[in-house]
C-alpha cells in the first residue's frame, strides 16, 4: 500500500491546520481532502489503553490537565479536544477511516508499543507505518512485530551516523527527516544526506512542524525525486503544490 509512483501525502495529526490535532474529525477531514493517510502520536494510559495524544499531558490541547499516563481511559474521555472533540484511541481510529487509508503512527511512549502491536496486527499492518525518535522505543516495538514498516525520525545530526546499523538491526523502511535540515544545515547538506540515505535503500519521508518550510524557496521543488511521503497540517495546499510538480 506504500509503494507508488506518486508522493503519498499524510495529514498531520490529521487536518490540523483546520481541525483539532489528533482528533477522528481531523482525521476523516485529511482523507476527505484527498490525503493518502494520517500521522498520529500514540501513549498509553493508566489503565493501559493505546490513547491518541502529542504531548505528554493533555494540558495544551484540551480542556483539561493531566499527564495521561497518570489518568484512566474513562477520565481522559470527559476531555474536549476542541468542537466537541474527544481523545481517541488507536482502535477507534482504525474504526474511523476507510481500509484503504494509510496510517503512520509515531511512538511517544515505551511503554504503549506492546498494545499498538496487538492492534495493528489487527488492523491490516499493510497500512502502518511505525515511527519515532526513540530508538529503545523501536526496539521494543520490534520484540512484538518484525515486519510492519518502520521509519526512523531524525531530530538530532547526531543521529545520522547511525542509521547504516539502525537500517539492519531494525528493518528500518524509512527515515523521516524534518524540513528544519535546510535551514539549520544549508540545501546542499541536507541533499547529499538524503541521498546517502536513499543508497542505502530506504525510503524518505519529510515531515515540518511548520508547513511554510516546504515552500521557502520552492525547497520541496528542489528535493523532487528524493522522497516519497510528505507529512503535512495543510493537505489540500500540499496536494495541489505536488500536483504542480507532477507529483500527484
Amino acid at each position: 500500500m506504500w509503494e507508488r509512483e506518486k508522493v503519498i501525502v499524510l495529514g498531520h495529526r490529521g487536518y490540523m491546520g483546520k481541525f483539532p490535532e489528533n482528533s477522528l474529525l481531523a482525521f476523516k477531514k485529511a482523507i476527505e481532502a484527498g490525503a493518502d493517510g494520517v500521522e498520529l502520536d500514540v501513549w498509553s494510559t493508566k489503565d493501559e489503553k493505546v490513547i491518541v495524544m502529542h504531548d505528554e499531558t493533555i494540558d495544551r490541547t484540551s480542556n483539561m490537565k493531566g499527564k495521561q499516563k497518570e489518568m484512566t481511559l474513562e477520565e481522559i474521555k470527559k476531555a474536549n479536544i476542541g468542537m466537541g472533540e474527544r481523545i481517541p484511541t488507536l482502535e477507534e481510529v482504525f474504526e474511523a477511516l476507510p481500509e484503504s487509508a494509510l496510517i503512520n503512527v509515531e511512538l511517544k511512549d515505551k511503554d504503549a508499543v506492546g498494545e499498538v502491536a496487538r492492534i495493528v496486527k489487527k488492523n491490516n499492518p499493510e497500512r502502518v507505518l511505525i515511527s519515532s525518535f526513540n530508538v529503545d522505543a523501536l526496539r521494543e516495538y520490534r520484540k512484538f512485530d518484525g515486519e510492519t514498516r518502520m521509519g526512523l525520525l531524525i531530530n538530532r545530526e547526531d543521529v545520522v551516523p547511525l542509521i547504516p546499523k539502525l537500517k539492519e538491526e531494525l528493518n528500518l523502511w524509512s527515515i523521516n527527516i524534518p524540513m528544519e535540515a535546510i535551514p539549520l544545515l544549508g540545501l546542499e547538506k541536507t541533499l547529499q544526506a538524503i541521498k546517502w540515505a536513499r543508497s542505502l535503500g530506504l525510503k524518505v519521508v519529510l515531515w515540518t512542524e511548520n508547513d511554510e518550510l516546504f515552500y521557502l524557496n520552492d525547497s520541496l521543488a528542489k528535493l523532487k525525486g528524493l522522497f516519497e511521503v510528505v507529512i503535512a497540517n495543510d493537505v489540500e495546499r500540499m496536494i495541489e503544490y505536488l500536483s504542480s510538480l507532477g507529483l500527484r
